[in-house]
């Protein structure tokens, strides 16, 4: 059986291409018996996956599985920016006191401390690799965002993702041991033993099963290590910042392999995403406004952006003394109940006290995006409305990235490493990509003269037993919709014990659906995401009805305060096991 690599072009077997697409030329040429196999397989491409990528490259070959394109994934949609200790006004210990008070008590306050002090020698590799960060006259243009103390905000414009991410698919496409899969989204881990009959810790990863989006099949990926750089989960909820990819993947498929999912419950929604109806809640982006529920980043209210309901009243002074620049959990709380309050769809930022000048200079996406729709930043107030952002919860790992099997680490948005606690100070995701990429890359440095010699295992290629082509597309999307309007209206910004239940009760129904159809019906992107964001779903339930108390991002309205019995990590799996862990990482 020829090599998936060798079909397209002889020097592929090799490495030789650092971009592989499998184009429609090519899909009916695909065996599913195909087995690829390296050294390191990274699932996923924002900066997390890319550094991680570059870095394992020393070591070895590396495969890395994308779904949409690599430009694709929340680092390229990440306005703001990215926080280090910077300035000559700003400290360490500034940067950790800020991150803790945001994280309301749940931060892992080594963790910070560690990744704070990192974070230096982190922007300058970025720096030496090619990333341009604004600058003013010969110094960093430092921005500030709610929730910071100090100036501490590398960005380039308002799309300081989407500069990093060029930066670092060049390096990565440039590179020949690394080869990059797009339009493949990877199914289920491949491990030693079958999860439900051996525990995590007695276990192994070697890989994954991927499928191919364009030709319908599922090829087998194997390799000594998996990095898991999945991303976030805003998908599952029905308004969300996050861009179609953020199905909760990698989290999804460590669970179902046995690994410990860690405080799922805190999801951050943003405080300010741009209100504009005909793309809210759309299931994918379309050509008539790609980005849906466009986030408006935080550092317009940190270069002067206020509030306003649509009488013109402020009123983010009644919920906290640091008024507009609250953290944002208190934010989007805010707006939530001043929306319920007055029975509005939007609340308004007005940026109207700074030039348009200054405005186009700082935020040229965002003015670019605004005028658009028929919004002058500098003379119209923007209507805006909390979505899905971040989740502060994942896979369970160490000060390394590792998780309790053998063989797989996760970092990124799709881990939990304890830096965010309930609450994620803003532009500390991206920080923590760029530490733990580092981190991952370390320990396995200082193990590969003994992982180099492992012979990785033979595996069985996918089977789709009696599986038949779906004739119920229509299944898919009512699910699809259901869970998201379902996680929206009762596990959104403000809970209630009831609507936990209701929404525990209708998606154990919806899960057995699914169960169901997924078995029945060759694999489908869509019906792989479907899978995926109702474990999500099903995961932030449980975390949030075993938390009964608020704090952070969790709101419960019959626990409205903060309980020190609870001053723990909820981490769940899918034995059944439920720990409430001390604040410490092994």
């Amino acid at each position: 059986m020829p090599d998936i690599l060798a079909i397209r072009k002889p020097e592929l077997a090799r490495g030789g291409l650092s971009g592989f697409d499998f184009d429609d030329k090519i899909a009916k040429f695909i065996p599913m018996s195909v087995c690829l196999k390296s050294d390191f397989l990274v699932l996923g491409s924002g900066i997390a996956g890319l550094l991680a990528a570059h870095k394992l490259s020393s070591l070895g070959q590396v495969n890395l599985v994308t779904k949409k394109e690599a430009v694709d994934s929340n680092t390229n949609y990440a306005q703001g920016g990215i926080a280090a200790v910077m300035g000559e006004l700003d400290s360490f210990e500034s940067h950790v006191r800020d991150t803790l008070k945001s994280g309301a008590g749940l931060c892992h306050e080594e963790v910070a401390r560690s990744a704070v002090q990192e974070g230096p020698e982190r922007i300058r590799e970025l720096m030496a690799l090619g990333v341009q960060f604004s600058q003013k006259e010969t110094r960093l243009d430092l921005g500030l965002e709610g929730g910071h103390s100090q100036r501490r905000i590398l960005h380039a414009g308002d799309f300081t993702g989407k500069e990093i991410e060029k930066i670092l698919i060049q390096h990565c496409r440039a590179n020949p041991r690394i080869a990059i899969f797009e339009n493949a989204v990877a199914v289920d881990l491949i491990t030693q033993q079958r999860p439900e009959k051996c525990l995590p810790r007695l276990n192994r990863c070697w890989g994954a099963y991927v499928l191919d989006n364009r030709a319908g099949a599922v090829l087998t990926f194997l390799a000594k290590t998996v990095i898991l750089a999945t991303g976030g989960a805003g998908k599952v909820y029905l308004y969300t910042s996050n861009p179609d990819i953020a199905t909760g993947d990698g989290i999804a498929m460590a669970f179902r392999a046995g690994a410990h999912i860690a405080n799922m419950e805190f999801f951050q929604f943003h405080p300010t995403c741009l209100y504009y109806p005909p793309a809210a809640g759309a299931k994918r982006e379309s050509a008539e406004f790609p980005g849906k529920t466009f986030l408006l980043s935080e550092a317009l209210r940190g270069e002067g952006g206020v509030l306003r309901l649509k009488d013109g009243a402020r009123f983010m002074e009644k919920y906290s003394a640091e008024k507009d620049l609250a953290p944002r959990d208190i934010v989007a709380r805010a707006i939530d109940k001043e929306l319920k309050r007055t029975g509005d769809d939007c609340v308004f930022l007005d940026m109207t006290g700074l030039s348009a000048e200054f405005l186009r200079q700082r935020f040229p996406n965002l003015h670019q995006k605004c005028l658009s729709i028929g919004i002058a930043m500098e003379s119209d107030w923007i209507p805006v409305v909390p979505a899905a952002h971040f989740c502060c919860g994942g896979v369970s790992v160490g000060r390394h990235g590792e998780t309790e099997l053998d063989g797989l680490y996760a970092i990124g948005e799709a881990s939990h490493t304890g830096l965010h606690g309930a609450n994620r100070l803003a532009s500390n995701s991206l920080l923590e990509g760029c530490v733990y990429a580092q981190r991952v890359f370390n320990h396995i440095k200082s193990n590969w003269p003994s992982l180099q010699t492992q012979t990785i295992p033979s595996f069985p290629a996918w089977a789709s037993g009696k599986a038949i082509p779906s004739d119920e597309e229509v299944v898919l999307s009512q699910n699809w919709d259901e869970i998201r309007r379902l996680m929206w209206n009762y596990v959104g910004i403000v809970r209630s014990n009831r609507r936990l239940e209701r929404a525990k009760a209708r998606m154990e129904i919806l899960d057995k659906e699914i169960q169901q159809y997924y078995w029945d019906f060759f694999l489908s992107r869509d019906l792989i995401e479907l899978r995926n964001i109702a474990t999500i779903a099903q995961l932030i339930i449980r975390c949030a009805s075993l938390r009964p108390e608020s704090r952070g991002l969790h709101y419960n309205i019959d626990a409205p305060a903060a309980n020190d019995l609870y001053k723990r990590d909820t981490l769940v799996n899918r034995y059944g096991e439920v720990l409430l862990t001390p604040l410490t990482k092994p």
